[in-house]
């Protein structure tokens, strides 16, 4: 944390000796509240995020620190979410540094945009770009006409943040906890050149249609739980990081006044649990998850649908997951007011457990940059991704200064 600080404190100051740094960001107000726990506060944060720009010549620098007030718990976290150099040439740009990387074409789903690996302490409720990690990374693109080749090269591997024990975010586990022994867990993925990650993309934005083509050599952010052993009914546990080469591809077209869109991605040796508690009974199978989707705008108002599924090929009756996992989203939104009146409602629908995640919201500009939101996000069903979390029905507000 010191030397997160130490860090921010200096390139803020180097900047601001300069007066060509361009500054903007937002400061926020985020309240939220259990509707099932009499209005109990679940969310009580304030952020202020700043992004500073500075460029000379060919030469630019990107810091974004974030500084987080959590009043629950009287915590505040200071952090940078990127911060990178650009460096642009003729026909080719360097980007160095961390930074978020966003691949794909899904809207709340991800599937090829896995470059970034993901906070999901609080599930998939704040916004995207605050869910992606920003990681340390070279970034290359060279550019050709309308076509662009991409070449990422992350030298140090970062899990997926999952939320604590102790959390309502916290899933399901496939054991139970009271008899988990992590003596052999926490496995770490070794900070050296071999074990870094590469990913390779090409991406081509045509009059007619736009589609891009990746593949990675990466390692899973979800570690697999392995059982050791069961002696004396305790679960011996070694959580482990896995590497898991995928290639993926996507696209979107404009058709008749909408626009189709489609995205995949086919992961080599993907680990599932057994859905029994068998010692070393993990199944390595090949694992495919694609969507397609549709937007239309019907008479001002913005309608989306996307279809989502994932498939585990040569499927054994013993895996914990379904052979197929079918997700639904649609999204509607319009406008009013002279668009000073939003009007939002987004869902996931799980076809598997017939469950649900019902995101109503309405946000309404004040004043030049200053914005307030209330929504609710209401959990459906028993059990599943979004079912397991139906004592979370949520009531929140958020007031938004952007800068």
């Amino acid at each position: 944390m010191k030397r997160t600080i130490l860090i921010i404190v200096i390139l803020v100051f180097a900047f601001m000796l300069n007066a060509q740094i361009i500054h903007h960001g937002f400061v926020r107000t985020y309240l939220g509240a259990l509707i099932e726990q009499d209005g109990e506060y679940s969310v009580l944060q304030n952020t202020f995020d700043w992004k500073l720009d500075y460029g000379k010549g060919d030469v630019a620098l990107y810091v974004n620190p974030v500084f987080d007030y959590n009043a629950l718990n009287d915590n505040l976290d200071i952090s940078l979410r990127q911060a990178y150099v650009d460096i642009y040439f003729d026909n080719f740009d360097l980007r160095i540094g961390k930074q978020q990387i966003i691949w794909g074409k899904a809207d709340g789903v991800f599937i090829t945009d896995i470059i970034s690996p993901r906070d999901l302490s609080e599930f998939i409720l704040p916004d995207f770009e605050e869910i992606r990690i920003g990681t340390n990374a070279v970034k290359f693109d060279y550019y050709l006409g309308n076509s662009t080749f991409e070449a990422v090269w992350i030298p140090t591997f970062e899990s997926t943040v999952l939320p604590e024990e102790n959390s309502i975010w916290a899933p399901e586990m496939p054991y139970p906890l009271m008899f988990i022994d992590y003596e052999f867990s926490n496995v770490e993925v070794e900070n050296k050149l071999s074990e870094s990650e590469i990913a390779l993309k090409y991406s081509y934005l045509g009059s007619a249609i736009d589609f891009e083509l990746m593949a990675a050599y990466m390692w899973d952010d979800n570690p697999t739980m392995h059982i050791i052993a069961q002696p004396d009914s305790i679960i011996l546990v070694k959580s482990e990081h896995h590497r898991l080469p995928l290639a993926g591809a996507s696209f979107s077209k404009a058709v008749g006044g909408a626009v189709v869109r489609g995205e995949g991605a086919y992961y080599f040796e993907k680990r599932f649990a057994p859905e029994e508690f068998i010692p070393n009974g993990v199944k390595e199978k090949d694992y495919a998850h694609y969507l397609v989707g549709y937007d239309h705008n019907w008479l001002g108002v913005n309608v989306s649908f996307q279809f989502i599924q994932e498939y585990i090929l040569d499927y054994e009756e013993d895996i914990r997951n379904d052979e197929f996992s079918n997700t639904m989203t649609f999204l509607i939104t319009e406008d009013f007011l002279r668009e000073t009146l939003r009007l939002e409602f987004f869902t996931y629908y799980g076809i598997n457990n017939e469950d649900a995640l019902l995101r109503p919201k309405i946000a309404y500009d004040l004043a030049d940059g200053f914005e307030v939101q209330l929504g609710a996000n209401i959990f459906v069903g028993e059990e599943g991704n979004f079912g397991q979390y139906n004592e979370n029905d949520m009531l929140f507000m958020k007031v938004r200064y952007d800068f």
